[in-house]
């Protein structure tokens, strides 16, 4: 019953909403994986910067997904492995 409606709120077994898979999605897909900075993925996502920082990293960055870095914002092997892609394709 749970995971049917977190099914219905649109929440993946990670614990991901549509917009935590989308600023992860396009890290991998249009930053290969990072690192990246938070203006960029917030252009790229069309999301405030401080929206990204105070509601959506603490999340990523707790469960293991997102690294953030003094170059920028980074996918983690984690993240790589939750969407099924391989690092060496991207790095």
């Amino acid at each position: 019953m749970a995971q049917a409606a977190l099914d219905w709120l649109g929440v993946d077994a990670a614990g991901f909403d549509d917009m935590d898979r989308k600023i992860l999605w396009t890290i991998l897909d249009k930053f290969r994986g990072g690192p990246v900075g938070v203006e960029a993925i917030a252009a790229a996502v069309q999301e405030e910067k401080s929206t990204i920082e105070d509601v959506y990293e603490p999340f990523l960055i707790q469960s293991g997904y997102l690294d953030r870095t003094s170059r920028g914002r980074q996918a983690t092997t984690k993240t790589f492995k939750h969407f099924g892609k391989t690092q060496d394709l991207f790095g």
